[in-house]
Formats: C-alpha cells, sequence, structure tokens
C-alpha cells in the first residue's frame, strides 16, 4: 500500500500585496497554507528581502555592517543605487533616521525632498519607514506619503498612537500601510481593525508585531507570528489575515553578540561571521514563523537569506 503524505488544508488565505511600479513591482502573501508547506496549498509569491538605507550615515551601526557600505552610506541616493544596481536588491527600505528629534530632528520638508531624490534614482519598490518617534512619524510620513504619491511604496509605520493621521495619508496618495504593535496578537489585531475602520484597504496593510533578535526573545516573536497565521488561515480570520513583515537588521545589529570583540570573547569565533550569522538565523526563524516581508542590513546575510528560501521552496 503505497504511502500517502497527510495533509491539512486551511480555510482562510493571506491577503496578496502588490509594492512598486512596472515590471519592478513586487507581491507578497497570497498563500493558502502554513510556511513552504507547497504540498498542502498555493505559494504564489516567495518572501521578499528589503535592503535598509538611511537618511543619514549609520554611525550607530557596528563596524561590520558600516564597512559593506563605507563607500556609499553619506549619501542615500548613492546607497539606494549601489543597493539596487551593485547588490541586485529587489526592494529598498529608507529610514528617515534624521528626523528624530533626538538625532538631527530634520523636519518633514527635509524628508519628502530626500524621498523624491531617492525615488528619481531607483526603479525598485520603496518601503518608507519613520524615525519611531509616535509624534514625529506622524508629521514625517504625512509629509514622505505626499512625496511619494504615485510610487505605490508601503510607509509606516503606524502605530495606535499615530495610526490615524498616517492612514489618512496612505488613503490620500495611495500606498500600502505597516501596522505595528508590540508583540501582542490581540493588539495587533485591534490595530489592524481600528485602521481598516477608517476605510483602509485590509488588501494593502502588513502586519507588524514586531521582532526580536535570536537570543533576546526570537522564541516569544516567533510563536505570536506563528498565532497570526494560523488565526488568518485555520480560523479564517480576515484581521490577521494582511502579510508580516520582520524588520530584522534594527533589532539584531545591537546585541552583544553582534558587536561584542574578538578579544573579549575569543571563543565566539571572528565578529564578522558571527553578525552575518546573527542576522540570517534571526531572519531565517522569521520566515519559517510565516514573516512575508524582511528588512535587513548586511549583504551577506541577504544572502545567505536568499538561498535558503530558494531551498525551501
Amino acid at each position: 500500500m503505497a504511502y500517502v503524505v497527510p495533509k491539512e488544508s486551511c480555510s482562510g488565505k493571506v491577503l496578496n500585496v502588490d509594492f512598486g511600479k512596472g515590471n519592478k513591482a513586487l507581491n507578497i502573501g497570497g498563500e493558502n497554507c502554513l510556511p513552504f508547506l507547497s504540498f498542502e496549498g498555493e505559494l504564489p509569491n516567495r518572501p521578499v528581502i528589503a535592503y535598509e538605507i538611511q537618511d543619514i550615515p549609520p554611525v550607530d551601526w557596528p563596524d561590520t555592517v558600516q564597512n559593506a557600505y563605507k563607500d556609499v552610506s553619506g549619501d542615500p541616493v548613492t546607497w539606494a543605487k549601489y543597493c539596487q544596481n551593485e547588490l541586485k536588491a529587489k526592494a529598498i527600505a529608507l529610514r528617515l533616521v534624521s528626523t528624530h528629534p533626538d538625532r538631527d530632528n530634520h523636519s518633514a520638508e527635509d524628508a519628502a525632498i530626500t524621498i523624491k531624490d531617492v525615488l528619481s534614482a531607483i526603479e525598485v519598490p520603496l518601503i518608507i519607514l519613520g524615525s519611531n518617534h509616535i509624534e514625529k512619524d506622524a508629521t514625517v510620513l504625512v509629509a514622505a506619503a505626499e512625496a511619494a504619491s504615485g510610487y505605490n511604496c508601503i510607509i509606516g509605520k503606524a502605530q495606535e498612537g499615530n495610526y490615524k493621521t498616517i492612514v489618512a495619508a496612505a488613503l490620500a496618495h495611495n500606498h500600502k500601510l505597516i501596522a505595528m504593535s508590540e508583540l501582542d496578537i490581540n493588539l495587533a489585531k485591534q490595530l489592524n481593525i481600528l485602521i481598516t475602520q477608517m476605510g483602509f484597504d485590509k488588501e494593502k496593510l502588513i502586519t507588524d508585531p514586531m521582532c526580536s533578535a535570536l537570543g533576546y526573545g526570537l522564541e516569544y516573536t516567533y510563536s505570536v507570528m506563528e498565532r497570526i497565521r494560523l488565526a488568518g488561515l485555520m480560523q479564517n480570520d480576515a484581521t490577521m489575515q494582511p502579510p508580516i513583515l520582520g524588520d530584522v537588521g534594527m533589532y539584531v545589529w545591537k546585541v552583544k553578540e553582534t558587536v561584542a570583540s574578538e578579544s573579549d570573547v575569543p571563543e565566539w569565533g571572528t565578529l564578522a561571521e558571527r553578525g552575518v550569522a546573527w542576522e540570517a538565523m534571526t531572519a531565517t526563524g522569521m520566515i519559517i514563523a510565516g514573516t512575508n516581508l524582511l528588512i535587513m542590513r548586511h549583504p551577506k546575510a541577504i544572502e545567505t537569506v536568499e538561498k535558503t528560501i530558494a531551498e525551501l521552496i
């Protein structure tokens, strides 16, 4: 008697979200089965990795990552073009760090100029991220949405404290939106409901339940993402069906294992290899949990995860 592989079908489906323009546009989501279980359903779109860049030099990044971009990171346009042309990035995530009041406190108008310059220099889709200052992002991301009007970008992150103005801007300029909550499935669901109640199409929404690095709560992040995905697929919960974002780089490249010198912990191996491995392993955990879109920093880590995705598919 031939062995029959047991299969589990899902009543729900992850929503398909497109971003970008023309032949460089990308789609994420769309699956009706758990990650990489293609024998149980359809996986129309592979996870997408976006290269993270900043609008100012990343002086707070470890040397391991800074050195990878040392010749281009002084200017966001040059940096974006390098990622697209030399590293073959499929998408770019521009983080407007300079607008944070505790950094350079650049204005929303300054951010808009940067966004226009970057968009005019690249063809791949752009993700526009604020500085994660709730009050400042409420004005910066409104200006960002207007500056990027017509480019079908992803903007974020909308949080409970500022989502109303950011949602209105995304609606007005036809962008996709990241909704971020703090590692709680109920908070993620509540924010998605609040945003869609404003008339924002759930098929333009991306859920960011927050991320954490390997060794710093990764298993908890994994469980939250997994519960979100199970609710959307198994329970057919429409509020839990948007694609999931994993903002990996910003959480990985500040933990001890990616910054501690070899002289302090020689038994941990070379710093460069250790940092790259830490980002790659964290990102791999995210995609297995159900993440559809990753934001990463180191080119070698991205290369490793791209190979892993290809093997899993």
